[in-house]
């Protein structure tokens, strides 16, 4: 209830235990559509919840791999399923960034 925003990078949140009606602050969610560890239906669920719930709410979905926007997830030594691309995390940080601009500066 104390947040004016909030933005949220690859995971979920348990279902079950998601409570729209208390979330008062406008959400943004980056997520992979390849993510081997967070499913897309799950995330389309999320959204629906939250939506349904009369949160506002602004999803973006990237064609990448977990961890899309970590510099470190490069190489041999990467973690497995995870995959760092420079051009979606820079969309998903230019987003990012628009979107706390937004809804905070209209705050202050």
């Amino acid at each position: 209830p104390d947040l004016d925003a909030g933005v949220a990078w690859y995971g979920l949140p348990p279902l079950e235990y998601l409570d729209p009606a208390k979330i008062k602050a406008p959400i943004q969610a980056h997520w992979a559509t390849q993510d081997a560890f967070f499913a897309l239906e799950h995330v389309e669920e999320l959204e629906a919840k939250l939506k349904t719930g009369g949160v506002d709410v602004e999803f973006h979905r990237y064609l990448a791999h977990h961890a899309f926007a970590n510099e470190t997830a490069v190489g041999p030594d990467r973690i497995t399923r995870t995959q760092f691309d420079p051009v979606w995390a820079q969309l998903a940080w230019d987003r990012t960034l628009t979107f706390f601009g937004r809804t905070l500066w209209r705050r202050s």
